[in-house]
């Protein structure tokens, strides 16, 4: 980094990595094949090649070719070069732009050809990723240094331009329209985030694709916020009209929201891992392995009627063992066997009976946004969430069994959502 400093001349708004390494096509002629590969590979010297070329193109279109008195359009002559920059691998370069300009009008002819390279945004786009990646803001010239002629890396410009890119995530995010998509289940789970609660919302479209529907921040799962974020993702297109199953953890605010969200068009079904850990917390840590055993024993049988019979009997152990945890095994039991009373327990079960799907997502968004030590305010924190959200979307696979998902759906129409009432 010292050798960069003491080589690059310096100004007040750039910096500059040593001369930029252009190659006219007359030199990319001559070229041996390898050369050529090393160029290809390299993308810099070869795109501002490239670049270059259009522009003189476009000028010999307009004025005629150098030292020539015809061929382009009346009135019309070049004028010089200005300084200007182009976008090429993630960054701007610094190039000679010429000028046309004609001579009646006494105007300057703008030259299309370079509005159509900035108005790439592969800049922001690299930047953006690069950032989010664990480069910060200081080291991105480092970074840098293998393009030669990359200007605009200062840290104050990197982290404007980071502002700006995940601003427009942030508002993608906000405004997808869901109506194009057939979901049939949704999943939905808060995190802390920043010293905040971050509630995200996942849904899982009939084929088994996963969509990231959006987020909201609230200081804990309360039921108005959570209940204005669901109507909100209706207003976006969420629909529960062909049946909707919903899994939670079992947080009464979340449960609360989606039943004056969805009513009773949307089944519930809650995640077995939290009411097993819920339950075992009371008991003592000598006995708390033997039982989380013996309930995911229960919870993996086949049936609906085998799964209750078998948490009816260890409810009733829990009465003479612990009469708190056998409260909380009794508290939404009926909703943690939801998926048992549908049918599709079997073929579904492994994806739907936790909400694993969107926790394995926060741990990936913890890999993104850890390295973060500041957060300044709100927007930060979720221009952060929604960038690391839709750039790990696409890597999100299809659920296990989501062949099925079919089955789920039919099962739902025939139960009509409606929830059985809970073991009194």
């Amino acid at each position: 980094m010292a050798s960069l400093s003491q080589n690059a001349p310096k100004g007040k708004k750039k910096k500059v990595l040593r001369e930029a390494q252009i190659v006219s096509a007359g030199e990319y002629d001559g070229l041996e094949l390898n050369a050529r590969a090393e160029l290809i590979r390299q993308l810099v010297p070869l795109g501002l090649m490239h670049v270059c070329e259009l522009l003189q193109n476009e000028v010999a279109a307009l004025a005629g070719e150098r030292y020539s008195r015809s061929g382009g359009q009346d009135g019309l002559v070049r004028h010089g070069t200005n300084p200007g920059s182009v976008r090429l691998a993630g960054q701007r370069h610094a190039i000679r732009v010429p000028r046309v300009r004609d001579r009646q009008a006494n105007i300057e002819i703008p030259l299309r050809a370079l509005d159509a390279v900035q108005d790439s945004g592969d800049v922001n786009d690299t930047l953006l990723l690069r950032v989010l990646r664990g480069v910060s803001c200081r080291d991105y010239e480092a970074c840098a240094q293998a393009v030669p002629g990359a200007i605009g890396l200062s840290p104050s410009t990197v982290s404007r331009q980071f502002i700006e890119a995940s601003s427009e995530k942030l508002k993608e995010l906000q405004e997808r329209d869901l109506s194009g998509f057939d979901f049939v289940t949704l999943f939905l789970d808060g995190k802390a985030f920043a010293d905040d609660v971050m509630v995200a919302a996942l849904g899982v479209a009939l084929d088994g694709t996963k969509v990231i529907l959006g987020f909201v921040q609230a200081g804990t799962e309360n039921e108005p916020v959570l209940t204005g974020f669901l109507n909100e993702l209706v207003d976006r297109g969420l629909t529960a009209d062909a049946g909707l199953l919903v899994v939670l953890d079992g947080g009464k605010g979340l449960r609360a929201a989606v039943k004056k969200a969805f009513g009773k068009k949307a089944a519930v079904q809650r995640c077995q891992w939290h009411k097993r850990e819920n339950v075992v917390s009371y008991l003592p840590k000598a006995r708390q392995v033997a039982w989380r055993r013996r309930l995911q024993k229960a919870y993996s049988r086949p049936t609906y009627s085998e799964a209750k019979a078998a948490l009816l009997r260890l409810h009733d152990e829990l009465n003479d063992a612990n009469l708190d945890a056998a409260r909380s095994l009794e508290e939404g039991m009926e909703e943690t066997l939801t998926l048992h009373r549908l049918g599709v327990f079997g073929v579904l079960g492994r994806s739907l009976k936790t909400t694993n799907c969107i926790e394995s997502i926060f741990g990936q968004v913890e890999h993104c946004c850890g390295k973060v030590s500041n957060w300044k305010n709100s927007s930060q924190k979720q221009r952060w969430l929604a960038t690391s959200l839709l750039d790990i979307e696409p890597r999100l696979r299809k659920i296990q069994g989501y062949k099925h998902l079919g089955q789920l759906r039919e099962a739902l129409q025939q139960q009509g959502g409606v929830q059985h009432e809970e073991v009194a």
